[in-house]
């Protein structure tokens, strides 16, 4: 990447920071071309120290001299931060979206500028082991787009997609796939401790057994069902567990669970704010609370 590029992200959490590291770890660009924007102070002055980058408390001035605007921020607060910096992104940058559920219309719209890139992270991105699904407007460049597949490369893995509707499918897989995985993790670890294991034992075990499964699977790069079909002997533990599972619906909830965040998904994108979900009568005795 053109190490000339002045990189400006607003809205420094967690994921910028993931990026701003890696882009530096990588040596793609240095901390004296990024500059940060957003309403904690004392988080900008301790990125700052840290990375070198530098601080402001003003989204305009942060993107004045940008080549790359980095957009991260919680899709509630987006509308807001948009309006903000309405006409005052530079024509020559590219804006680089990571928030759920925005469509490229939105902060195209929203800004006043053609160039954007609208991607999907997720939060192994931090260790720089994720996997982030992106596309791009029309007016991207290709320069513009190699700049953004080098700077989504600072989180790991990067799938380029034609298609946006293939953004709010990947929120919902792989964005919100950490939180099933951990679910399922914590499920595990906490019937281990039921069984009678102490709860270190525990956590050690499924750790290991998930990476240890994950790898395998990578090492033969087989389909998942041969691979289990390989541990279930007849009559075995595995086969009493997995019949368990399957009559307690255990691939239904789990395609539920993945179309309701893609469902939610598209609801930020329209900006509909958070609600609590509500029971529907069949499913909770005929009483709502």
């Amino acid at each position: 990447m053109d190490h000339s590029l002045v990189i400006a992200v607003i809205g420094p959490g967690a994921m910028a920071e993931a990026i701003i590291g890696g882009l530096l770890r990588n040596n793609l660009t240095t901390g004296d071309r990024i500059v940060i924007s957003g309403p904690e102070l004392d988080h900008n002055q301790e990125l700052q120290a840290r990375y070198g980058v530098k601080a402001l408390w003003d989204n305009k001035l942060a993107v004045s001299q940008a080549d790359v605007v980095i957009l991260s921020v919680k899709p509630q607060i987006l509308p807001r931060v948009l309006a903000g910096l309405k006409g005052h992104v530079p024509s020559k940058a590219v804006v680089i979206s990571i928030v759920a559920g925005a469509s490229i219309q939105m902060i195209r719209d929203g800004l006043e500028h053609d160039s954007v890139v609208r991607s999907m992270p997720n939060t192994p991105a931090q260790i720089g082991e994720g996997i982030t699904v992106w596309t791009n407007s029309p007016a991207v460049t290709s320069e513009q787009m190699e700049t953004a597949r080098q700077v989504l490369s600072a989180l790991g893995s990067e799938v380029y997609v034609e298609e946006e509707s293939y953004l709010d499918m990947a929120t919902a897989l792989s964005g919100t796939g950490p939180a099933y995985t951990f679910l399922f993790m914590e499920a595990m670890i906490d019937a281990g401790v039921h069984l009678g294991f102490p709860r270190r034992i525990a956590e050690q075990l499924v750790v290991q057994t998930v990476r240890g499964s994950v790898d395998y699977y990578i090492s033969k790069q087989a389909h998942p069902a041969r691979l289990r079909n390989e541990v279930t002997s007849p009559g075995g533990t595995s086969a009493a567990a997995l019949y368990y599972l399957e009559k307690a619906g255990f691939r239904t909830a789990i395609s539920r669970a993945i179309w309701a965040a893609y469902e939610r998904s598209q609801e930020l994108g329209k900006g509909k704010d958070a609600k609590p979900p509500e029971s529907k009568n069949s499913e909770n005795g005929g009483s709502k609370h």
